[in-house]
């Protein structure tokens, strides 16, 4: 039987339900699919191989996923682990099981790959909203961010793959479907053009949901699609970082916080009943009490009501991990500050 431990984003999730169906009878294997956004949350795999085999010693444990690509000798040198397979190699994770145990780590550059490999799921266990792949990749460079090291370049699903998934899993039952990618709004060749797509293929979709929006590519055209359709869930995530223009510029953001404030203005004036969710980094570094504050009120002025917020943590090879950095004290500080906004707002 396999079994497959997720971490990480809603990406990874659907990746590891493409490894459940694929894999059904592939034995007692286990498979770790990683996170890379933080040094912390790649601790975090490590640790958890550690326990997964003492439990189970028998188990042939595989590591995958992005952390598994930055990182594929730290994870190759655990003996806990007997394969090390990368983020481009994933894709056929069944022929690679059955290759000789040497070498342990399968890692190839990802930038070398800018193929989409279609696969369709007929579900998500115990999930009553299905994600659906859009996209893969990112073309950006935050500064704060190593993902498009561990995704590579921008690659899009073709619109027929994505009807088709979404139609499998109408069948299936699902009646919320959420579509996410590593950078889901530079979805080619048009983000706005796909929602429409699928809302005119599928009438009666009972909800539409987006993973992270990019403030600075949501267009106009997106927002005469929230008006125009009803089936289009009036939650909107959004990945804010910082309230603060310098920061965000620091940051390699393409956004200023006056681009937050009239986006949530926008889609207030089309959907009244629309609500909002963000990302947040406290602490990042440079960042002044002043700077600090500049987030705090976005919250209120944008009106915010849900807060996903994180002290910032360096990710070796980053530009930002060069930059000078804050006390952790003071950015956790800043973190508890910024998380009691939430519910104090107008959202």
């Amino acid at each position: 039987m396999v079994r497959v431990i997720t971490f990480g984003c809603r990406l990874n999730a659907y990746e590891s339900e493409i490894f459940k169906e694929k894999l059904k009878n592939a034995g007692n294997i286990i498979i770790v699919n990683t996170c890379a956004v933080t040094g912390e949350a790649e601790r975090q795999c490590r640790q958890a191989i550690r326990k997964l085999r003492k439990e189970n010693p028998a188990a042939r444990i595989i590591v995958t996923g992005c952390a598994a690509q930055i990182a594929p000798r730290k994870f190759a040198s655990m003996p806990e682990v007997d394969l090390v397979i990368g983020n481009r190699e994933k894709t056929e994770i069944e022929k690679y099981l059955s290759l000789p145990p040497v070498p342990k780590t399968r890692v190839g550059n990802i930038f070398d790959y800018d193929n989409y490999d279609h696969f369709v799921i007929t579900g998500f266990e115990g999930r009553q909203r299905a994600f659906v792949q859009i996209q893969q990749g990112c073309n950006h460079r935050c500064t704060y961010c190593i993902i498009p090291f561990a995704r590579g370049g921008n690659r899009s699903v073709a619109p027929a793959a994505v009807l088709e998934q979404i139609r499998t899993l109408l069948q299936q039952g699902f009646k919320e479907i959420c579509l996410t990618g590593v950078d889901a709004c530079s979805y080619e060749p048009s983000f706005s053009g796909l929602i429409k797509e699928i809302l005119q293929t599928f009438p009666k979709l009972p909800s539409l949901q987006f993973g992270s929006l990019d403030p600075a590519a949501v267009d106009d055209d997106f927002i005469s699609l929230v008006k125009q359709y009803p089936n289009i869930f009036p939650h909107f995530h959004l990945s804010v970082q910082s309230g603060d223009n310098l920061i965000l510029k620091r940051m390699g953001r393409r956004h200023s916080r006056e681009t937050v404030i009239e986006l949530c203005k926008k889609i207030r004036s089309v959907r009244p009943d629309a609500v909002f969710s963000a990302d947040f980094i406290c602490g990042f570094p440079t960042e002044s009490d002043e700077a600090f504050q500049n987030t705090v009120n976005l919250v209120h002025e944008a009106g915010i009501g849900k807060l996903h917020v994180f002290p910032y943590s360096e990710r070796p090879g980053t530009p930002a991990a060069r930059m000078p950095q804050l006390p952790m004290e003071l950015r956790r500080k800043r973190a508890r500050i910024l998380r009691d906004q939430e519910g104090n707002t107008n959202d």
